[in-house]
């Protein structure tokens, strides 16, 4: 591919833009850190906007260091912290909550509630995911169920959620792209990872209306134009990753039997199973690891997070 690529990684505590030549070497960068709130013990969110805005600034200013305009830009790769959650308005975009983080831990509870009733297997067997507050789906519906009149308008079509990748597509395309990548979609507790779609039945648990979601789409797949009020020229979105699918690709761990590790705000290491979907007898996560051309690939993961306490059992080393 002729011209510059744009990648635009937004991070837990930051968001990076780095800007490659056509020889994959980096042209320019911006980076920029933005508030984490903590309104209560074990909660923790981000301002929607204040990410917004940072993904906006670091754009421009990887442009500008490397001297060159978004018309020179041949694709957008965008990556993100999983599992932080934010639902908007469908007509104006603006957030109706602030993002819940990752970390958060709010929902404990409601998780607590759903394993007494049995359901943690079906949650696994589908998502490959354990019931935790980690995971994106519970956090919706805390959304739904706490923020006044959000239930009402998501069913009745007004409201859209999404992981951050969502909102910073259908911000950047100016609303017309609502789309997510599978990697992101895997760890919302609500996509069943074997069939490749929104569960209905783990939707109807969780009180979830379908219409609010994503589509999904392979992790190199046609994400949409910028607005071209936003840098001066539009520029095509052509990848999104969750940030440890992202690293996993990155880091060519493209064999099965092939293990990354990465060291952030957390450690996090998947294990490549190929086609096949490995169940863990030790309580690791099952995941998507990327899927590209239509064509699935899995993982094992493990990770250890700080602060707060990991996922139950996620830390284990071992299948």
């Amino acid at each position: 591919m002729s011209g510059f690529v744009l990648a635009i990684d937004q991070g837990t505590t930051s968001t990076r833009a780095i800007l490659f030549d056509d020889k994959m070497k980096v042209a320019g960068t911006g980076q920029q850190e933005f508030t984490q709130h903590y309104p209560a013990s074990g909660w923790v969110e981000h301002d929607p906007e204040d990410i917004w805005a940072s993904v906006v600034a670091t754009v421009k200013a990887a442009l500008k260091a490397a001297g060159r305009a978004a018309s020179d830009v041949a694709a957008i790769g965008i990556t993100n912290q999983r599992e932080t959650v934010v639902i908007w308005d469908k007509a104006t975009g603006k957030p109706i909550h602030n993002a819940i983080v990752w970390q958060d831990r709010r929902t404990a509870a409601l998780c607590q509630k759903l394993r007494k009733e049995g359901l943690e297997k079906t949650f696994t067997r589908k998502t490959g995911l354990l019931l935790d507050p980690y995971f994106s789906g519970t956090k919706i519906a805390w959304m739904l169920d706490k923020v006044k009149g959000a239930r009402k308008r998501a069913e009745k079509g007004e409201l859209l959620a999404g992981t951050i990748d969502s909102f910073l597509i259908w911000r950047l395309t100016g609303g017309k792209v609502h789309a997510t990548d599978a990697t992101n979609a895997s760890r919302t507790l609500i996509y069943n990872i074997e069939k490749n779609a929104w569960d209905d039945e783990l939707l109807a648990i969780l009180r979830i209306p379908a219409a609010i979601l994503p589509q999904v789409k392979d992790c190199a797949d046609d994400f949409g134009v910028t607005e071209k009020s936003l840098f001066g020229a539009g520029m095509r979105i052509l990848g999104v990753a969750g940030d440890q699918h992202a690293a996993t690709i990155g880091q060519a761990c493209f064999e099965p039997g092939m293990m990354k590790s990465t060291y952030g705000t957390g450690c996090f290491a998947l294990l490549n199973t190929g086609a096949d979907l490995v169940r863990s007898k030790n309580r690791l996560l099952t995941t998507i690891a990327y899927r590209l051309n239509g064509k699935t690939t899995y993982a094992l993961e493990a990770r250890s997070s700080s602060p707060g306490p990991p996922c139950s059992g996620c830390a284990t080393a071992s299948r």
